[in-house]
C-alpha cells in the first residue's frame, strides 16, 4: 500500500484558520462505513445519532502552552523552544529553533525574574534536553509565558487559548488537542447524559509525532511515534458491559481509538492501563473494540487519514473527503467533524 493512495487535493481556502464562534455550531458529515452513503449534518444534533446505553470515550487531556520565546544572554536573536515531553521533573525534551547555537551548557533566558533554562544534552535528531529553573510553580509559569502550539497550517494568532482545549480537558500534557473533542459543549454532554448515554474519559498526551508527515512510499515502512496513554478500571467496566450488552462504543477522535485499541485483548476485552503506544493502524488493521467514531478531516497522506480509512474503507474515506471539498467543508483542527457509524 502506498502512502500516494491517501492523497486528495485540498484548495487552501478550507483549511480553517481560526475556531467557529459557537463551537456545536460546526458541520458534520455522517457517513455509514459499509454502504459509504453520507448526510449533511450539524454537530449539535449528534445527540439524535447516539442510543441510550451506548458509550461514548472521550480523551481528557490538556495541552499545555508549549511554546515558550526566550534569547541567551547575550540578548542576540529570539530563541523559540517547543516542549515535547517532560523526563524528569525539571527536564524537559524540546524542539529549538534556532538549533545550531544552543550548545550544551548554554542558558536561555525567558524571563529574568521567573523562568530559565540550561541545554544539558543534543540529541541525535537534533532535539535538545533542557533543565528548567524557576520562582514559583512551574504550570502557572508557563501558563503566563507560553503560547499554544498551534499546527503549522495554522497561521493565525489564536485570541482565546481555552479554544484549543476541549471543555472538559483535565490532565496536563499534550502537545497537541485531540481536535475531535472540540466541538463539544457541556450542554450536549448534558443532554446525552439524561438520553442515558454513558460517558467515559481516557488520557492520551498527544504529541507533535501526530503532524509528522509520512516519508515512505511504503506505509508498512513507516516508525509511528509512541504517545503516553492512561485508562483506569471505571472506564474499563463501562467499555466492557456496554459491549457485552450489545450496545456501541463510540470514539471521539482517533487518539481515543489508539486508546481502545491498544487497550483491548484480542478477545474484545479492554484493560486498565498505564503505558505507551505505538500502535499504527491502516487498510487491513482488524478493530477490536470501536464501534463509531467522531473525528476531524485530516491532512493528505497523514497517518491519521489511514487510521480511518481502517475503519471505512479507503475507498468511502477517499470519496467522502473530495465530496467535503465540493460542500466546502473546513478541514483539520478548528474545522469540521466527520461521525462515522
Amino acid at each position: 500500500m502506498k502512502t500516494s493512495d491517501f492523497y486528495y487535493d485540498l484548495p487552501h481556502e478550507l483549511i480553517a484558520q481560526t475556531p467557529l464562534k459557537e463551537r456545536q455550531k460546526s458541520r458534520m458529515m455522517v457517513l455509514d462505513k459499509v454502504t459509504g452513503s453520507i448526510k449533511h449534518e450539524v454537530f449539535e444534533n449528534i445527540v439524535d445519532y447516539i442510543e441510550k446505553g451506548d458509550t461514548i470515550v472521550l480523551n481528557d487531556t490538556k495541552v499545555l502552552p508549549a511554546r515558550l520565546f526566550g534569547h541567551r544572554e547575550k540578548k542576540d536573536e529570539v530563541i523559540e523552544v517547543l516542549l515535547l515531553k517532560q523526563r524528569e521533573d525539571d527536564i524537559w525534551q524540546t524542539l529549538v529553533k534556532p538549533g545550531k547555537k544552543l550548545k550544551i551548557g548554554t542558558e536561555i533566558i525567558f524571563d529574568d525574574e521567573l523562568l530559565k533554562a540550561q541545554v544539558i544534552d543534543i540529541l541525535e535528531d537534533g532535539q535538545r534536553v533542557i533543565k528548567f529553573e524557576y520562582k514559583g510553580i512551574f504550570n502557572e509559569i508557563l501558563d503566563k509565558l507560553g503560547t499554544m502550539p498551534l499546527p503549522p497550517y495554522i497561521t493565525e494568532k489564536l485570541k482565546d487559548k481555552d479554544r484549543y482545549q476541549t471543555v472538559y480537558s483535565k490532565n496536563l500534557g499534550s502537545a497537541a488537542a485531540p481536535t475531535a473533542g472540540l466541538h463539544f459543549t457541556q450542554e450536549i454532554l448534558g443532554k446525552l447524559k439524561r438520553k442515558g448515554v454513558n460517558i467515559v474519559y481516557v488520557t492520551l498526551h498527544v504529541g507533535l509525532g501526530t503532524f509528522r508527515p509520512v516519508k515512505v512510499e511504503n506505509v508498512a515502512e513507516h516508525k509511528m511515534h509512541s504517545e503516553y496513554f492512561v485508562i483506569n478500571k471505571e472506564a474499563c467496566d463501562v467499555i466492557n458491559r456496554t459491549k457485552s450488552e450489545g450496545k456501541k462504543v463510540y470514539c471521539v477522535g482517533t487518539t481515543s481509538c489508539r486508546v481502545l485499541e491498544s487497550a483491548t485483548d484480542e478477545d474484545g476485552i479492554i484493560h486498565e492501563m498505564a503505558k505507551e503506544t505505538n500502535i499504527f493502524i491502516y487498510p487491513g488493521y482488524k478493530f477490536k473494540m470501536i464501534d463509531a467514531l467522531l473525528t476531524n478531516f485530516h491532512l493528505p497522506e497523514s497517518t491519521l487519514i489511514m487510521l480511518v480509512s481502517a475503519f471505512a474503507s479507503k475507498e468511502n474515506i477517499m470519496n467522502a473527503y473530495n465530496v467535503a471539498v465540493n460542500e466546502k467543508y473546513r478541514f483539520f483542527s478548528f474545522g469540521d467533524c466527520m461521525l462515522i457509524k
